[in-house]
């Protein structure tokens, strides 16, 4: 082999093959040597690039580009009990910083961030809506906490109005007067029946208190500042929460049959659970809120996304215009305003969110509730799934034939699939069939699915904390397909505002066809209207009073807010 020739500089001892020999420089030799001003360029030059490399290494390591994954998440399963308590470190923290955080100056200044990360990082997995708030809406919103402030738990006037409730006086003189939200149901129910019950407290200047039940706390950040609006555990009337039902002779329905005085009642039980019966229902008659305007506290236990029937009470009517000029953003703004995921639900939404959603082009959600008995998946089921989502052009057709993926292929649009359901089946059905197939079209799909209880668990904290986080996830979709009847679909497209494509309940085992059709806006259904004429004193049907309450996609007999084209 050639042996390339050892090059000698004067003065110095030649590199031996052995290793390196000490170098001996003479004394003129060296001076010459260190102000040759070439080589001192040289030297310049190469500790100034040395200096760059450095700073540039430790300027990644401190700030990592926004889809850089802190915590190694399981693709399939959240898994919440193995978690410690969580901290601001612990969280992806995206880069940019939101342009309006405040969401227009719906959301309120004056709170900590780090307390409640989700208040304003949120902003940035969302697209920009071009929907905005009412001037209205956000003074009324500002109004309120300053009456929140002031009447709220452990106020003087609170403490002073739950004095007089503890002595069975009616404090008609009192400034604040109270309505109590009782915890109740399944989540999505909770979700839509506080909203509505905040509108409520907006429309007749009431302050809203928050019975926690067994995870409200758990769940959602504080939404108003400097005062809470968790009711406090020496509530007087807190035992009697989980007794009031239809029968209770405390129930609005029951004074009217039993012709009380309400004027000098201290409280009032408003039953509109899915039971309630006529009675119960003259609640959304416009004389009866005069009635019960009088009553220092107002007691509600509900399962109904009751908002539409707010939009049919005369006295409401110029407020709720004045407030929500785009009928179908009523859910949207108030959900948006109140509901933001504490830091330890945050957690779970980011770090999946950025492990397996960020990064696609088109971010596809699917939920899915099956109301038939037995053990699924079920496969006409299955086949309805596929029959809407690529009738609908939401995800792309498979194809058939022979596919070969060539070293020049170019970069396809990436499409992610969040399934979401009590069953793993369907999942594992979808995900196979795009692991197996390539789509006519060529895009790349990813489909994933956090976790499958198997069966609802309402009382358990856990499993709550899991349904928030993937409500959560699916409103950040860029096409949504939800279930028939599920309010846990009505939270997700409500938070997103996005118009779902809605799979029609099946019958008799049997995929619906068609197998689903686009909601006509993102409103929430209200499941068991009143259908009677307070004005008349007979049964009407209250979907066709008004323009913008109409009868339900998913449900006929139920209502919902839809805007109205030539309104606008």
């Amino acid at each position: 082999m050639k042996r390339f020739k050892k090059i000698t500089v004067p003065g110095t001892t030649p590199f031996s093959d052995q290793g390196y020999a000490a170098i001996s420089v003479g004394e003129t030799s060296e001076w010459k040597w260190w102000f040759n001003p070439i080589k001192l360029m040289g030297v310049f030059l190469a500790l100034l690039m040395g200096f760059s490399v450095l700073f540039s290494v430790s300027v990644v390591l401190n700030d990592p580009p926004s889809d850089f994954l802190w915590n190694v998440v399981d693709a399939r399963k959240f898994d919440f009990h193995s978690q410690k308590a969580v901290k601001e470190d612990d969280l992806p923290q995206p880069v940019l910083v939101p342009k309006d955080k405040l969401l227009s100056d719906l959301l309120p200044t004056g709170f900590d961030e780090n307390s409640c990360l989700s208040r304003y990082q949120s902003l940035l997995y969302r697209k920009e809506t071009p929907r905005k708030a009412s001037p209205y809406l956000i003074s009324k919103l500002r109004n309120y906490e300053s009456l929140h402030k002031k009447c709220g738990p452990h106020t003087k006037l609170y403490n002073q109005t739950v004095q007089d409730l503890k002595s069975g006086r009616s404090s008609n003189a009192s400034e604040c007067k109270y309505i109590v939200w009782v915890s109740f149901s399944g989540l999505g129910n909770r979700i839509l029946t506080l909203a509505s019950t905040f509108l409520y407290a907006l429309l007749t200047n009431r302050v809203l208190l928050v019975d926690p039940g067994v995870d409200i706390p758990e769940l959602f950040c504080e939404p108003f500042p400097e005062a809470s609006w968790l009711l406090p555990k020496d509530f007087p009337l807190t035992n009697k929460f989980k007794s009031f039902n239809q029968k209770s002779n405390e129930s609005y329905g029951n004074m009217l049959k039993s012709k009380n005085n309400l004027t000098e009642l201290p409280y009032v039980y408003l039953h509109l659970v899915h039971d309630y019966n006529d009675e119960d229902k003259l609640f959304f008659c416009n004389q009866d809120q005069i009635f019960l305007q009088k009553t220092p506290f107002l007691i509600m236990k509900t399962d109904n996304y009751f908002v539409p029937s707010l939009f049919l009470i005369p006295s409401f009517e110029q407020e709720l215009n004045d407030l929500f000029p785009d009928k179908e953003t009523v859910f949207h703004f108030l959900g948006r305003y109140l509901f933001h995921p504490t830091n330890s639900v945050w957690g779970l939404i980011s770090r999946y969110y950025q492990a397996y959603l960020s990064n696609a082009d088109v971010k596809v959600g699917i939920q899915i509730r099956v109301f038939d008995t037995g053990p699924g998946p079920f496969k006409h089921v299955l086949d309805q799934i596929l029959a809407c989502t690529m009738n609908e052009n939401i995800l792309p057709t498979i194809d058939q034939k022979p596919f070969i993926i060539t070293s020049s292929e170019k970069k396809k649009k990436t499409i992610a699939v969040l399934m979401t359901s009590l069953s793993s089946g369907y999942f594992e059905e979808v995900r196979n069939l795009y692991w197996e197939n390539p789509t006519v079209s060529g895009e790349w799909i990813g489909v994933y699915q956090p976790s499958h209880e198997e069966y609802q668990q309402t009382e358990k904290q856990n499993h709550n904390r899991k349904a928030w986080a993937e409500m959560y996830l699916l409103s950040f979709s860029d096409k949504l397909v939800t279930s028939s009847w599920s309010t846990f679909g009505y939270v997700a497209q409500g938070l997103g505002g996005l118009k779902p494509w809605i799979l029609y309940k099946p019958e008799n085992g049997t995929a619906p066809d068609p197998a689903c059709r686009r909601a006509m806006s993102m409103e929430p259904c209200f499941h068991a209207p009143p259908f009677y004429d307070c004005k008349m004193k007979r049964g009407v049907d209250t979907g066709a009073l008004v323009p913008h309450v109409k009868h339900c996609e998913d449900m006929s007999w139920g209502l919902k807010l839809v805007q109205q084209h030539a309104e606008l």
